[in-house]
């Protein structure tokens, strides 16, 4: 699921010789047991299970995820392998509609002895997704039920305004609240940290910007005031950034490996490899996800409007309300880039992030399109026969 992929789903997750999580690789660290309300747990939730509390079901939140099964933590901070049914994998339309980390699911755990089976996944309250690497049309889940997006970038190699507007329209539309670090200000001047600051300040209302060093403690301090049991928050941004360091400090030990970025690029290797729910011992949950080479849009045009409500200020002064605010007469967008009312840098992310969404929408209509043509070409090959079309229109009504 984390690299580009073709369409639907990717794959059964339930073909599999059962494996066996070591329980000291769900960095459990907690004293005592932990309630459902400490691992995210709350009414919004409570009710989307109440169907599933009557089949005897027993909810779990997904802390990891492999090719052929999960893991999830129960009540009481209990650890328990799982798959997912064949049900909720032939229901899903799309790989985002799979459980992913971070999700509450409801599990039947069976007979003892017996594998744990992923019967439902419950509603989301957020969902922070882009659309998967390469021309694939999918939406990819980078963390579900997250409270906070947390997005790690530097004043030097790292900054980018630009990337910076992809991550806060994503996060703009998934539910969660956007949290900034421009970490490794021990390499950088005050100066240079604190003018990286002011121009990502500068793009969002709402996003929470801090000027941090992980090897002096201070984006500990900061993720702390965020953090509270029952919280979930994610660390996305490129590799080199120093998410694993900030991962350390929060779990208290070595828990990931760090290493040096590149000299010469400035890019830094992957140092987390696998997405996965952390419980954290001064209360907390994260999300820790490798270091994301594209951020790509999964979005639509009013959420791209809202994060550039400036711009669209300006585009009602448009003298055509079809301008396309490249060479248009009237155009009032050009007219303020020129006179240097509008910055040409984010009137040019403006214009590539809309074509980028109009590019995404023509690809899923054509798509779907196809989707709909197989749709129909099977529904006759299995519909040859007066029994057989009786059959299968019953069957679509629910009644066998």
């Amino acid at each position: 699921m984390d690299e580009g992929g073709a369409g639907v789903k990717s794959g059964v997750r339930g073909d599999r010789a059962k494996k066996e999580f070591p329980k000291d690789s769900f960095q459990v660290l907690f004293g005592g047991a932990m309630t459902l309300e400490e691992l995210g747990w709350s009414e919004f939730f409570a009710a989307g299970f109440e169907p599933c509390r009557r089949r005897g079901l027993v909810p779990g939140r997904l802390v990891r995820e492999t090719k052929i099964d999960f893991a999830a933590l129960l009540n009481g901070g209990k650890p328990e392998n799982c798959v997912l049914s064949g049900k909720v994998w032939h229901e899903a339309e799309t790989d985002a509609e799979l459980p992913a980390v971070g999700d509450w699911v409801a599990l039947d755990r069976g007979k003892q002895g017996e594998e744990a089976v992923i019967r439902a996944r419950l509603p989301r309250k957020s969902k922070f997704s882009r659309k998967m690497p390469g021309r694939s049309t999918e939406e990819q889940v980078i963390a579900a039920n997250v409270d906070f997006v947390v997005v790690v970038t530097d004043a030097g190699a790292d900054f980018n305004p630009r990337r910076m507007e992809r991550y806060l329209t994503l996060i703009e539309r998934c539910g969660a609240r956007p949290v900034v670090l421009v970490n490794k200000s021990d390499l950088y001047p005050a100066a240079v940290c604190e003018e990286a600051a002011g121009a990502l300040r500068a793009l969002s209302a709402t996003a929470e910007v801090w000027v941090t060093s992980a090897l002096a403690g201070e984006g500990l301090d900061v993720l702390r005031r965020y953090l509270a049991p029952g919280v979930t928050l994610t660390l996305v941004g490129s590799s080199g950034v120093g998410k694993s360091t900030l991962v350390n400090q929060l779990l208290g030990s070595g828990g990931r490996d760090t290493r040096e970025v590149n000299a010469v690029t400035g890019r830094g290797r992957h140092t987390t490899i696998a997405r996965e729910l952390l419980v954290l011992p001064e209360g907390g949950l994260l999300i820790d996800n490798p270091g994301m080479r594209e951020v790509q849009m999964w979005t639509d045009e009013a959420t791209l409007r809202e994060s550039f409500a400036e711009v669209e200020g300006l585009a009602a002064r448009c003298r055509f309300a079809d301008c396309t605010h490249h060479g248009d007469t009237g155009c009032a967008v050009r007219a303020a880039v020129e006179s240097g009312e509008l910055d040409a840098g984010r009137y040019e992310s403006y214009l590539r992030l809309e074509e980028e969404i109009e590019a995404l929408r023509r690809r899923r209509k054509k798509r779907q399109m196809a989707v709909e043509r197989w749709a129909k070409r099977n529904r006759k090959v299995k519909a040859r026969n007066l029994q057989d079309r009786i059959d299968l229109e019953k069957e679509e009504r629910g009644e066998v």
